[in-house]
């Protein structure tokens, strides 16, 4: 090879050499006086063309090698990085725990430096997570040491969820725990950006926790069974996060604190049973919560000064056999909370006591209350906005505005049926807005304003009709000459009414 480059580099050289005395030459014919050509110019020129020409080569050469060597280098590491997969994924399937928790560790530590499979490293202990666990040292599937992995993979994955800015983060892939079983479980302060499975997972006992977590991507937990504790708490929802069909069995759920933005967070046909689910001091903004044709076998559903600014809370076709769901001390203003054809049996109670309506509106329309249910606004405060009963039926349940003050906004019972039950304004100030009972028909039952004031309000029963029962005015008051008690075209059959020092509207027909 040398010779052949020896002849190439003179063959180079030599052409170089002419061509560069044929310029030079014709450059000084050129020049006036003409001056002869010295060879040492044609020679300097030549090796200085040579020089160049020869780096060029160089460059080129050593490009070349470094890309091949790179080259070489990764599928060297390639197939290092395959084989390290291979030993962990025989260490995670291995019989002794302690070689199963090197597998665990080698697999993360593996996804962290190769990025290109990382997301198969993650599946692999995802997948370990969905395999048959049974966390009581009592049962007879007990596996000795098998909790502590599990444990672990859940630490490593969260460890991974908290700093999305970092390279080696997880948050952005996808993490699958369909089936998979929970006792005590960590993800506080997780940011789930990427699509998260826990559909038909069980959080059976102990402690599940995702405080402080962030939901930016679709995280579903359709058809999973909640028992134990799982919080939620100060965690904060911008996408979409589903509990359709999940079971919430004894134990307590808390979504205390949390915020919700934007997204849509839905408990659709949910069933919840003996537990207790908390929604304290939850901030509700332009987002969607619906627990659409769920059903509520006791325990409580808790919206205890929350503050909902917007966004949407739906309750619409829910089915409630008792317990207890309290909306106490919230805040409704610009949001829109509905119970649309909700079912109120026997032993249900629901509570808007102390809470404060600036705007909004709050609608039962077309609900039923059975008897022995109980729906309380005590307290509360109506500035602006509608809560709404219209074409509800309320067969034998209590109503209660006890002590409440409408200064703005609507109460609408329009087209609403009352069958027996009790329905109490006792103590109410009626300071301006509209309480409406519109082609209501009272059939029994008590409809009771006694000690209520009436200031600038206004309370029209226009084209109701009353069979039977009872409507009491008894000790109320009216503190303002401009507040209407109206009772156009209502009839009356067999009510007892008393007035007490109200006097008796002109167009009442007893």
């Amino acid at each position: 090879m040398a010779p052949i480059a020896l002849l190439v580099v003179g063959a180079i050289g030599y052409v170089a050499y002419e061509n560069v005395e044929n310029l030079l030459t014709d450059a000084a014919r050129r020049t006036k006086p003409s001056k002869p050509v010295d060879v040492k110019d044609i020679v300097t020129t030549t090796v200085t063309i040579l020089t160049l020409f020869g780096a060029v080569l160089a460059g080129v050469y050593a490009y070349r090698k470094q890309r091949l060597d790179e080259g070489d280098a990764h599928r060297a590491d390639a197939s290092q990085l395959a084989d390290r997969y291979t030993t962990a994924a025989e260490q995670l399937g291995h019989e002794q725990a302690a070689v199963r928790l090197a597998g665990v560790y080698a697999l993360a530590r593996l996804a962290d430096d190769w990025e290109e499979q990382r997301q198969v490293c993650i599946d692999v202990l995802c997948a370990y997570l969905r395999m048959p666990y049974e966390p009581d040292p009592t049962a007879a599937q007990y596996r000795q040491g098998e909790r502590e992995v599990h444990h672990t993979i859940v630490r490593v994955i969260r460890d991974h969820l908290e700093a999305p800015w970092e390279p080696t983060a997880w948050c952005y892939n996808q993490l699958d725990f369909t089936g998979a079983t929970f006792d005590d479980a960590d993800f506080s302060g997780s940011h789930f950006r990427g699509n998260v499975s826990f559909d038909d997972a069980r959080f059976r006992g102990g402690s599940v926790a995702f405080n402080h977590a962030t939901f930016e991507g679709s995280v579903t937990f359709n058809r999973a069974a909640f028992g134990g504790a799982v919080t939620f708490n100060r965690a904060a929802f911008h996408r979409t996060v589903t509990f359709n069909r999940a079971t919430f069995h004894s134990g307590t759920v808390t979504f205390d604190d949390a915020t919700f933005d934007d997204g849509a967070t839905s408990f659709d046909n949910a069933g919840f049973r003996g537990s207790t689910v908390t929604f304290k001091r939850a901030q509700f903004r332009s987002g969607r919560v619906t627990l659409e044709n769920a059903q509520f076998h006791d325990g409580t559903v808790a919206f205890e000064n929350a503050r909902l600014h917007g966004g949407t809370v739906a309750f619409d076709n829910a089915q409630f056999n008792g317990g207890t769901l309290t909306f106490n001390n919230a805040e409704f203003n610009r949001s829109t909370v509905t119970f649309s054809n909700a079912t109120f049996n026997v032993g249900s109670t629901v509570t808007f006591n102390q809470a404060e309506f600036r705007d909004g509106t709050t609608i039962f329309n077309r609900a039923t209350f059975n008897d022995g249910s109980t729906v309380t606004f005590e307290d509360a405060r109506f500035g602006g906005g509608i809560v709404g009963f219209e074409n509800s039926t309320w067969a034998g349940g209590t109503l209660a505005f006890q002590h409440a003050v409408l200064a703005w906004g609507t109460i609408d019972f329009r087209y609403t049926l009352f069958e027996d039950g009790v329905v109490a304004f006792e103590n109410t100030r009626f300071d301006g807005g509209t309480l409406s009972f519109g082609n209501a028909l009272v059939h029994g039952g008590m409809l009771t304003f006694s000690h209520a004031v009436f200031g600038e309000g206004i309370v029209t029963f226009d084209n109701a009709g009353f069979v039977g029962g009872a409507v009491t005015f008894e000790n109320a008051t009216r503190v303002s000459p401009s507040s209407t008690v109206d009772f156009a075209n209502a009839g009356f059959h067999g009510t007892r009414i008393t007035w007490g020092p109200l006097s008796i509207p002109t167009n009442a027909q007893p």
